[in-house]
C-alpha cells in the first residue's frame, strides 16, 4: 500500500486501499472505481476469484482491472485476460509503469 501511495502522489486522483477483498466489499457495493488493482494472493480470497465475482455486479462488469502478482503464471495471465483485465503486471513493478497505467486508463493528470 506504501507502494501505491507513493505512485499515486504527483496524481490528482481519490484512492482507496484494501487489505483484502472482504474489507472492499462495502465500498464496492456503493461506488464504482474508475479502475481497480487487483493482487492475485490475498488474505481470504484470490484476485482471480474476486475479479469473478465482482464482473457478475453490473457495476463492475466492465471496470478496468490490473491485475497484479509475484507469480507470473501462464495460467493466471489466460484467467485474467478471460475476466477483461486490461494489464497483468508482474513484481517487482516501477513505480513508472503503475503511474503510466492509471494516467492510461483514467482521467488523472500530474498535479
Amino acid at each position: 500500500r506504501d507502494f501505491f501511495e507513493k505512485v499515486t502522489a504527483g496524481l490528482n486522483i481519490e484512492l482507496q486501499m484494501f487489505v483484502s477483498a472482504l474489507h472492499a466489499l462495502p465500498y464496492l457495493e456503493t461506488h464504482q472505481p474508475a479502475l481497480l488493482f487487483l493482487d492475485i494472493i490475498m488474505p481470504d480470497k484470490d484476485g482471480l476469484t474476486f475479479l469473478q465475482e465482482l464482473r457478475h455486479d453490473s457495476r463492475h462488469e466492465h471496470t478496468p482491472t490490473i491485475m497484479i502478482s509475484s507469480k507470473d503464471y501462464a495460467q493466471d495471465r489466460i484467467a485474467a485476460k478471460e475476466l477483461g483485465v486490461v494489464e497483468f503486471v508482474a513484481k517487482p513493478m516501477s513505480t513508472k509503469t503503475i503511474n503510466d497505467l492509471i494516467v492510461r486508463f483514467t482521467d488523472a493528470k500530474p498535479v
